[in-house]
């Protein structure tokens, strides 16, 4: 059974720092290209960042420069760091692969 697991999410102040990890099990984690997609309260989802086999990363627009995903295949798992963290970037996150999706993390940005 393919399963993700997210966990890190909390509360921070505009500015500061978060990271969120993804927990795997059930598929050939390396050879897969993993993701991260979120979606803010009453929006839609937004694509946030993705990560090939070969550790090949690209970020959203929005998060470009603030956020870096990183992949631990030893570990089958995949990280999200999160800095400069805005008011915007509230949302549940979501870890996802081609097929399934985890349950989410909140991450909430607020004063």
């Amino acid at each position: 059974e393919v399963q993700l697991l997210e966990s890190g999410g909390g509360s921070v102040q505009p500015g500061g720092s978060l990271r969120l990890s993804c927990t795997t099990s059930g598929f050939a984690f390396s050879d897969i290209t993993l993701g991260w997609v979120r979606q803010a309260p009453g929006k839609g989802l937004e694509w946030v960042s993705r990560i090939t086999n070969a550790s090949m990363d690209n970020y959203g627009d929005s998060v470009r420069g603030r956020f870096t995903m990183i992949r631990d295949d030893a570990e089958k798992m995949t990280y999200l760091e999160m800095r400069n963290l805005k008011i915007e970037d509230t949302a549940m996150y979501y870890c996802t692969k081609l097929g399934a999706w985890g349950q989410g993390t909140l991450v909430t940005v607020s004063s």
